[in-house]
């Protein structure tokens, strides 16, 4: 490896060390309902949004609970030496993105059927830290 590519990598890792991101695919909530609660969490402190999603009466919010606690424990583990505490981690992105849906056939009046859309979610939670904390 050259010289100025082994740099450019190194300089990509290091930026990589400071975020983390964790993935729910298929989630069988509708991306609308989805989008409603990660909207609330969006930009907002690592611990602010667990509280945020704890005391939430929507669903979705369990799931996305159990997301972000796996987003910083993905983020513990690039980084063993530092604290969370005083990380001060934030969630940098969260993207709900539409899944696969399954078809399924409704009755309906004179015997005709109606399609009914059991959709589902792809969500991408990406947490990062304040880069001026850490030494």
């Amino acid at each position: 490896m050259g010289s100025r590519k082994k740099e450019m990598a190194d300089a990509i890792k290091e930026a990589k060390k400071h975020i983390a991101f964790a993935k729910l695919n298929n989630c069988p909530t509708s991306p609308r309902k989805m989008r409603l609660v990660a909207d609330l969490v969006r930009g907002e402190k690592v611990d602010r949004a667990l509280n945020i999603l704890k005391f939430s009466n929507k669903e979705a919010s369990n799931r996305l609970e159990k997301l972000l606690l796996s987003a910083i424990a993905n983020w513990q583990a690039k980084n063993e030496d530092a604290d969370v505490e005083s990380a001060e981690l934030f969630v940098k992105e969260i993207r709900v993105d539409g899944g696969t849906m399954l078809k399924r056939l409704r009755p309906a009046p004179q015997g005709r059927a109606h399609r009914i859309r059991k959709r589902s979610n792809h969500v991408t939670l990406v947490v990062g830290a304040n880069n001026n904390t850490q030494s």
